[in-house]
């Protein structure tokens, strides 16, 4: 399955989503993006750079940096922070970090009124199979 057909599949998987964003945080590049809304095309790239900050940025590496060395491991390219979840006034945003492309990122945005969990559940299960189309 390609890439975009993955996303558009994992869309219809999750709870309320309008929208799905597949991102490479080292090139800071959303490979792949389905939107039940056009969106200009800086916008979404916006999305993409703050993907990569919220795992990558510098207060967030200095944190990790601090956690292997409290807790005396190595300091190599294992990363802490795997979900992060946010709520605006409107929609519900879940950001995974891959676990097959940890470089990668999956974007999730559900309407505000979704059942959180379900959004969680569903969007753990579709993780999978939107990094076997990588």
């Amino acid at each position: 399955m390609s890439l975009d057909r993955a996303v558009i599949a994992a869309q219809s998987q999750v709870p309320e989503c309008v929208a799905v964003g597949y991102v490479d945080m080292q090139t800071g590049m959303l490979l792949s993006v389905k939107t039940v809304d056009s969106h200009p095309a800086e916008v979404l790239d916006l999305v993409s750079a703050a993907t990569a900050d919220l795992f990558q940025g510098p207060n967030i590496t200095a944190i990790e940096k601090m956690f292997k060395k409290a807790r005396g491991v190595a300091l190599d390219d294992h990363h802490y922070f795997k979900e992060i979840v946010v709520f605006s006034d409107n929609l519900l945003h879940v950001f995974m970090r891959g676990k097959k492309h940890p470089s990668h990122a999956i974007v999730f945005v559900c309407r505000a009124s979704a059942n959180v969990g379900m959004v969680l559940s569903k969007s753990r299960l579709a993780q999978p199979g939107i990094e076997a189309a990588v």
